[in-house]
């Protein structure tokens, strides 16, 4: 059974939860289904060049008794269109793609108590533009919150977990065990504003992974917000035309499943 296969089969074994952490809030027990939501991004730009961007992001969350399952779906992808003159005077236009990239997560995790929990997840990346055009990783975990406020808190999960990347610069495919740890702070600045910043990182003996997603995040409805986002993404071990660290930042519109 092929790695991919393996990878789709969990997904949909597991049903699971990489920020499990948001539904141990009593205020967003309402609903099993609470925390699920979707964000969609566009931008197009028309002149002398042509480019396009759009990226979306869904988000499942489900609670049954001391159980939470959740997955996480996220897709970018850009494309620029341009004219190119040649040595001839002939005028054609191309266009590339500049962005294509797209991850999944899921997984379960099992309440032990308030704001405590045991979890498993499952993840998978593609980016067609990046050293490691292929990633999965599987890790277990514990989470807690280490800090609680009023209007602000900061989870943390920490565990061991294995991990299977491929190489585009060598066409090697490599596997081999990772710390793991994710960290999420939330501040509510006002009843309808907030701060989010999610810090995932996988560590290993050939290559760390890390992602930062920063957004600030204005509630129109009991359904519709608004968010501006800034997420960083770094990878120690990449080829020498590449550079380590990639920036990204949206504009979109959320939708909150009640």
């Amino acid at each position: 059974m092929s790695l991919r296969v393996s990878l789709l089969a969990s997904l949909l074994l597991c049903a699971p939860a990489a920020f499990a952490q948001d539904t141990t809030d009593p205020a967003a027990m309402t609903s099993p289904w609470s925390g699920s939501g979707g964000e969609l991004g566009f931008a197009s730009a028309r002149g002398n060049s042509n480019t396009e961007s759009a990226n979306g992001r869904l988000r499942l969350r489900y609670t049954d008794d001391d159980w939470v399952h959740s997955m996480d779906l996220f897709g970018l992808r850009s494309r620029s269109e341009h004219t190119e003159t040649s040595d001839d005077g002939t005028v054609t236009k191309r266009t590339d793609t500049t962005a294509n990239r797209y991850t999944g997560s899921a997984g379960s995790a099992l309440q032990l108590g308030e704001h405590r929990q045991l979890t498993a997840t499952v993840r998978y990346e593609r980016d067609d533009f990046a050293t490691y055009d292929r990633q999965s990783s599987f890790g277990l975990g514990y989470g807690t919150r280490l800090v609680e406020g009023d209007r602000f808190y900061m989870d943390a999960q920490i565990g061991p977990g294995v991990r299977r990347t491929h190489n585009t610069e060598d066409d090697a495919t490599r596997t081999g065990l990772i710390g793991r740890g994710l960290f999420d702070v939330k501040y509510s600045l006002t009843p309808n504003t907030d701060l989010v910043n999610t810090l995932l990182v996988e560590s290993g003996s050939y290559n760390t992974f890390g992602q930062n997603d920063f957004g600030v995040s204005v509630s129109m409805n009991e359904h519709l917000a608004l968010k501006a986002g800034w997420q960083a993404r770094y990878n120690s071990d990449v080829a020498q035309d590449k550079r380590k660290t990639d920036t990204l930042t949206t504009m979109n519109v959320v939708y909150k499943f009640k």
